[in-house]
């Protein structure tokens, strides 16, 4: 699979530093911008998978930028540009120790959990008598601390975040309000495609001026789970699993093939046939949550197509 970017070692005009995490890399231009490059490479259960899956990093790229557009007008958010289908260029942040998880229901994680006897989920109470995939009475927010590459996020309850001094009462009261209104109208704009948006994650950082701002990714299968709301309700009464459009499908294949990132096990060979059916399962969530046809990227030289793009962009 050559038609794919896993890594970038770019050296930019006034690049001050790259950081590289699971999935995207970020070069800071002369503390100023960050140019973050989305790459094809797919993470689950917090480990990188040894193969990139093609167009993967466009797809993320492309439906954050569309879901940052649709909904600046709730939520200020970092992004200034994209001058590449791979490529986000926006504002300087310090991030926020923490992803900020909303779940409208039980699904994944929560599901395992609960399964496991638990009825809190981040200091969050879960009411008794759930069955997997129900809608929880109100969205619940569920925060994680950021890892670095190769730890696992952990669940942390807002009291924790609070009395470890994480963020701030008032910084994080701002977060929460945040959070609550993306969910919203990004399930809003899931319904209008006839999709279920049932948990997401959000990151948050602050602008040089003290200004706290949506970061990163919004509404993506990366970091968000779909379910097709045809049907829904009728493969809930009979206990069926959801049709569903997130990067979980990756993730019951690992587990079917023994793998869930836990210490001795061994990541199991995707084979090339594998990895196009990845590939066409992004595709059909972009097109499916945006509404537009996929148009592939010239991919006969991801590096020299997005060095050039970039350079275009600064030199300008």
């Amino acid at each position: 699979m050559n038609n794919t970017i896993t890594d970038t070692n770019f050296n930019f005009p006034n690049q001050k530093s790259v950081y590289k995490g699971k999935v995207r890399e970020v070069y800071n231009i002369n503390d100023d911008l960050l140019v973050m490059i989305a790459t094809d490479r797919l993470s689950a259960f917090d480990v990188v998978m040894p193969k990139g899956i093609p167009y993967k990093g466009q797809i993320l790229n492309q439906i954050a930028t569309k879901m940052m557009k649709a909904t600046e007008d709730l939520v200020p958010n970092w992004l200034v540009a994209t001058p590449d289908p791979n490529v986000a260029v926006g504002h300087l942040c310090e991030p926020f120790k923490v992803e900020m998880v909303i779940r409208g229901y039980m699904s994944g994680h929560a599901a395992r959990e609960y399964k496991a006897g638990k009825r809190m989920l981040c200091g969050v109470p879960m009411p008794e008598g759930m069955k997997e995939n129900d809608k929880f009475p109100e969205p619940i927010i569920t925060p994680a601390t950021k890892a670095e590459q190769g730890d696992h996020d952990e669940d942390i309850s807002r009291e924790d975040i609070l009395a470890k001094g994480i963020v701030s009462e008032a910084d994080y009261l701002v977060l929460e309000d945040y959070t609550r209104k993306l969910f919203q109208r990004g399930s809003e704009i899931a319904a209008s495609r006839g999709l279920i948006l049932v948990d997401t994650k959000y990151e948050f950082g602050k602008t040089k001026d003290g200004k706290i701002v949506l970061i990163d990714e919004i509404h993506t299968p990366d970091s968000s789970r779909y379910f097709y709301a045809e049907g829904y309700q009728e493969r809930q009464n009979r206990g069926e699993a959801q049709k569903q459009l997130s990067k979980e499908f990756v993730r019951q294949w690992l587990i079917a093939n023994n793998f869930q990132g836990l210490e001795g096990q061994t990541v199991p060979e995707m084979t090339d046939e594998y990895i196009t059916t990845v590939s066409e399962r992004y595709i059909e969530l972009y097109e499916n949550i945006t509404g537009d046809t996929f148009v592939k990227a010239d991919v006969s030289n991801i590096q020299e197509r997005i060095e050039k793009n970039v350079l275009g962009y600064l030199n300008s």
